[in-house]
């Protein structure tokens, strides 16, 4: 419960802070730039009220309409408080011909019972997602997949208040993210040509029996190219057993985390080490995030080129856990200049162990953290730049000896075997910033799935894939609401 009072005012500030970057779209007081039928819509009490009675039913779904622009990309926030039946905010809308005050595109549902509140809906192609899903849709109704779970869908409900709630939602590219009381609900991209990138935002009030619905605090941010930074996580292939090695899992949680934060970045996963054809959103991402197993079978091999033109431009790179081993004559090279450093074999060890992780520098990465300890495969003896240059060790610990009780070349090596029996500090995460404005983070841990559920551990992670972005990380860290048992099993490769 703690916990997550930390996290609901830490949202409670962010909101605040970011409430700065919109335009009101309701004064309070009239309908000033909204069109409806005037029989169905009024202002009550500083809230915009849509309302069927038996005596002045609807026999077909009406909408109130803002007139004053068609945005493409947007944040939108709203509360919303109902009656029976069903309503939503549309966007992305365009007018229904002959139909007034009818429009057609995505809609972010609400219900009386809650059936449908979170779900995405689109008045042509029908059900796009329902609460707890993401997904990708054509142009056509069918080509529609569920790829993830962005949450358990009794537990995002369990987040609904009686009274008031907010709805969030986040349209940029393709990629559409809807919350409520700051907890994704749906997720979805379109890609199909005819996707709308543009269009009228509307309230709906639904046909049949008798209904209210109330809207109040509705506030627009247009968004332009830039104003968000991009993530793409690109999870690896199926791997260890349960619990372990799950990039996909853990590349969409950590995902779910930074587009809840409040912070201006979208996240977006690819899984089995693809590369996503054509990038979701604008030219190109702010970050990689490669989570996956290395060595010879690294993804990298396979998108080196495109990685490197990335990183060319400035585009951050982020690797965890089995993600940081290339093979020297491979990647080393690239990987020296990518973040800096990396796990090479014959040189460094990959034992599991539990290291006391204090104290924490003077860098972004750990704003918010607090030392912390937790048995993890914690990689350490990394090779890295000469002189250790524009370089920052974020994670240290003196390994004991007995670390080094496996044979093999990951086990154990003489160089490492002197430098732990000297009480040499180890490093087992790091951040590296580039000579062009560039910036790459190595993490060692994340082997066990279960451990994304430690605060610090998270955070940190959290602190550094928004810091490899080039944005400022908050003065208390990227906040995130503590993962339950049941969204840890979420998208794992092999169920529990």
């Amino acid at each position: 419960m703690k916990l997550l009072l930390t996290f609901l005012l830490a949202m409670s500030a962010l909101s605040a802070s970011a409430s700065e970057k919109f335009t009101p779209l309701f004064d309070g007081k009239s309908l000033t730039g909204w069109e409806g039928d005037p029989k169905f819509w009024s202002v009550e009490d500083g809230a915009i009220v849509g309302r069927s009675t038996a005596e002045n039913p609807l026999t077909q779904n009406t909408c109130l309409l803002w007139k004053e622009a068609q945005p493409a990309d947007f944040e939108l926030s709203a509360e919303f408080l109902i009656k029976g039946n069903n309503s939503g905010i549309q966007f992305r809308s365009q007018p229904v011909v002959g139909s007034p005050h009818t429009v057609s595109g995505p809609q972010a549902d609400i219900s009386a019972d809650n059936k449908w509140t979170g779900a995405a809906y689109h008045a042509d192609k029908g059900l796009i997602a329902t609460r707890g899903e993401k997904v990708v849709v054509g142009d056509n109704p069918k080509e529609r997949t569920v790829v993830a779970s962005v949450g358990d869908p009794a537990e995002i409900l369990s987040h609904l208040k009686d009274g008031w709630n907010e709805y969030r939602i986040i349209a940029s590219g393709n990629q559409v993210i809807q919350l409520i009381n700051g907890v994704i609900t749906a997720e979805y991209t379109m890609n199909g040509p005819n996707a709308p990138k543009s269009g009228l935002i509307a309230l709906q009030l639904h046909q049949g029996a008798p209904m209210e619905v109330r809207f109040r605090n509705i506030q627009l941010r247009e968004l332009q190219p830039g104003d968000k930074k991009k993530v793409l996580f690109l999870a690896g292939r199926r791997s260890h057993g349960p619990g372990q090695h799950e990039h996909k899992a853990g590349c969409h949680l950590l995902a779910r985390c930074l587009n809840e934060s409040g912070e201006d970045v979208t996240a977006s996963v690819t899984t089995d080490g693809e590369w996503p054809q054509p990038w979701v959103g604008y030219d190109k991402p702010d970050t990689v995030v490669m989570y996956c197993d290395g060595y010879r079978g690294h993804m990298a091999k396979a998108h080196q080129d495109k990685i490197q033109a990335l990183v060319d431009q400035g585009v951050g790179v982020a690797c965890l856990h089995f993600g940081v081993e290339v093979e020297k004559s491979e990647l080393g090279s690239q990987f020296l200049d990518w973040i800096g450093g990396y796990f090479e074999d014959g040189w460094s060890v990959n034992p599991t162990w539990s290291p006391v992780l204090e104290p924490l520098p003077d860098h972004p990465i750990a704003q918010g953290v607090k030392p912390f300890e937790i048995k993890d495969e914690w990689y350490y003896h990394m090779r890295f730049r000469p002189k250790f240059e524009n370089t920052t060790a974020i994670l240290s610990a003196k390994p004991p000896v007995e670390t080094l009780n496996r044979t093999g070349s990951r086990g154990t090596n003489p160089t490492v075997q002197a430098a732990v029996e000297a009480g040499e500090p180890q490093i087992l995460a790091w951040a590296y910033e580039r000579p062009n404005g560039g910036r790459g983070f190595g993490f060692t841990g994340g082997h066990f799935h279960q451990n994304w559920q430690q605060d610090d551990f998270r955070k940190l992670v959290l602190n550094a894939l928004y810091w490899t972005t080039g944005a400022n990380v908050p003065a208390g860290g990227i906040p995130s609401r503590p993962p339950t048992e049941t969204d840890m099993k979420l998208n794992q490769d092999i169920k529990n």
